[in-house]
């Protein structure tokens, strides 16, 4: 199959496959109000978040920084992770602080729209079709988990429809404009220079997806007690062990 024919049936995949993931909580909630059910998913999502964070974000982060510095002895790649953390904790202070709209779930809407940019931009400058295909199937794995994640939080934070509808929407066309942008970049062959800020990024939303998981699902699912305290806990565990079953093959 050509190549860039190959990306582009990827991108449309991507997108598709994003999108459906991330109304069905939407569509989940209208119909069943925001009960049980949608708690326990919300326990999911954020242990999506972090096993993305650990089993995924970091690790290629410092991989990839690695690469290219063998010889720095200094934990940038860590740095950067503390810095995502610290820089939603701090989001969150300051907007309870002003007691204005928490904007927590933007920052994470915005980075979670910045890495699938930079995952797209990765399948797209894929030089082989064994090489992109292995990009596309590192994708497609944890793409359906993300999307859901993110709906989730929207709601969790009781946006609008037209507003989730929009975030959403945009969040899943940026992994194949990435594909786009990103066969252009190796078609007029500028290399791969943005490999460290790819990686930093990386470093940075595994931070955010740290502090999303931790703190900011403690806050939300403090009220938790008995039985379902314990089933929120093992929606957790569970979405953590996806995306640490999912590291194994990709």
């Amino acid at each position: 199959m050509n190549l860039i024919l190959y990306k582009t049936l990827a991108a449309i995949l991507v997108f598709f496959v994003s999108l459906l993931t991330s109304l069905y909580p939407l569509k989940k909630t209208r119909q069943e109000g925001y009960g049980e059910t949608s708690h326990l998913g919300e326990a999911l999502a954020s242990g999506i978040f972090l096993g993305a964070a650990f089993f995924h974000m970091l690790p290629d982060a410092i991989r990839s920084f690695a690469a290219y510095y063998p010889l720095e002895t200094f934990p940038v790649p860590e740095l950067v992770c503390v810095s995502g953390f610290l820089f939603l904790l701090f989001l969150e202070r300051l907007s309870f602080a002003k007691s204005s709209v928490i904007s927590v779930p933007y920052v994470l809407a915005f980075t979670l729209m910045i890495h699938a940019l930079i995952e797209g931009l990765a399948l797209g400058m894929g030089p082989s079709l064994t090489e992109t295909l292995m990009l596309f199937i590192a994708i497609m794995a944890h793409k359906g988990s993300e999307s859901f994640a993110l709906c989730v939080l929207l709601l969790q934070h009781h946006l609008n429809l037209k507003r989730i509808l929009f975030i959403v929407i945009v969040f899943s066309l940026l992994t194949p404009l990435g594909i786009c942008l990103g066969t252009w970049l190796d078609i007029i062959s500028l290399g791969s220079r943005g490999v460290i800020i790819a990686s930093m990024f990386n470093a940075f939303a595994a931070g955010s997806f740290l502090y999303i998981s931790t703190i900011h699902h403690v806050h939300f699912h403090n009220h938790a007690r008995g039985i379902r305290s314990m089933m929120e806990f093992a929606s957790l565990f569970l979405g953590t062990t996806i995306m640490g079953v999912i590291a194994i093959w990709v």
